[in-house]
């Protein structure tokens, strides 16, 4: 299949908003979680043992709410292979750069800065401090590759940064079998399932960048050669 002009007619593949719709569904719970948290602090609700630490340092949770939910829901269009061709998907990632970096910093903020609440050990406090580091240094590394029009090393590294983002929901995942057929974890077991959720996701993300073709930077102007194709009008075989 040829163009009138004879450029090739790419195949049929997916639909592009297959993948975008997943990743919205997976973040759904988080996203929700997050709301109803934002309007307990904001309600005048009582204080509780598990929420108190919420109510006496509000500023980290509401930022960290806030960041990874844009963070999480618009980082997932930056996967449509459409949107990626045009303007939006430029304009998006400089909203999706510091809200990604206020989600991971202030994740770090209330690892170190709120009291452990039941349930939570050692072991998941330096998961945290891992993954939420690990979240950090990629959107870093993302940004400085792109400044650099290095945009295959953006496009790994901003993956791997949305991959950790994501890992609330697929957290959610991993915990919801374990209780209902063992029941409420201890810390230790918790903790595993919190890193199963990040590394299930970080599988998933490698495992999808080794299968997609590289991309092809034109060298004066930064952009995937994809990207610099003239205006088709008509098709024909």
């Amino acid at each position: 299949m040829t163009s009138e002009r004879g450029f090739p007619l790419l195949p049929t593949r997916r639909p592009q908003w297959l993948v975008p719709a997943g990743l919205l569904l997976l973040s759904a719970v988080p996203v929700a979680a997050g709301s109803a948290r934002v309007a307990e602090l904001t309600s005048g609700a009582r204080a509780t043992a598990d929420n108190a630490r919420f109510f006496a340092m509000p500023l980290p949770v509401v930022l960290h709410i806030f960041g990874a939910s844009i963070f999480c829901v618009l980082g997932a269009f930056q996967f449509v292979p459409g949107l990626r061709r045009r303007r939006w998907h430029r304009v998006a990632g400089r909203l999706l750069v510091p809200c990604g970096l206020v989600a991971a910093l202030s994740g770090l903020w209330m690892t170190l800065g709120y009291d452990r609440p039941p349930g939570d050990g050692d072991l998941l406090t330096v998961f945290r401090l891992v993954f939420g580091t690990a979240m950090a240094v990629s959107i870093v590394l993302a940004t400085l590759a792109i400044r650099r029009r290095d945009v295959r090393r953006h496009r790994v590294w901003m993956t791997r940064g949305y991959a950790i983002g994501l890992g609330a929901g697929t957290q959610v995942l991993t915990h919801l079998p374990w209780t209902l057929l063992v029941g409420v974890p201890g810390e230790v077991t918790r903790a595993m399932l919190m890193a199963a959720g990040w590394v299930i996701n970080l599988v998933v993300a490698e495992w999808a960048l080794r299968r997609r073709p590289p991309v092809r930077t034109d060298q004066k102007s930064g952009v995937p050669s994809s990207v610099l194709v003239a205006p088709v009008h008509r098709w024909k075989d």
